[in-house]
């Protein structure tokens, strides 16, 4: 299953470049990402195949990962209201969605309090 990772940046000019040149090196592709600044961190959630390894590499070159979790990537059509039959069907099953991105292919990248459930709502959607 995917993996989420939580990584925390300092704050200053390189440290995204160092984290994803340390994935690079060790041969591991991040299918998605995304980056947010808050209290004064830099919050960076990446999606690999291999969360294990991708720690590995991070942590080895001084980056700080704080959490780790399995997602779903789900496929969602670029046209207005797609992703919104999406959350409405994961909703409707009860599921809390608390994560959301998009990989680089376009297909969004889900953490929730259930995932089975969240993972069948939507494919009841294509």
């Amino acid at each position: 299953m995917p993996t989420d990772l939580t990584v925390v940046l300092v704050n200053r000019p390189g440290t995204l470049a160092d984290a994803f040149q340390a994935l690079g090196k060790a041969g591991i592709n991040a299918d998605g990402a995304g980056g947010f600044e808050c209290a004064g961190e830099g919050i960076l959630h990446l999606v690999v195949a291999d969360g294990a390894a991708a720690r590995s590499a991070l942590e080895g070159a001084g980056q700080t990962v704080r959490a780790e979790r399995e997602v779903i990537i789900c496929p969602v059509q670029d046209r207005p209201g797609a992703a919104g039959t999406i959350f409405r069907s994961i909703a409707d099953a009860g599921v809390n969605v608390d994560l959301v991105y998009l990989t680089a292919a376009g297909q969004l990248v889900i953490g929730a309090d259930d995932l089975e459930k969240a993972e069948h709502a939507a494919q009841m959607t294509m």
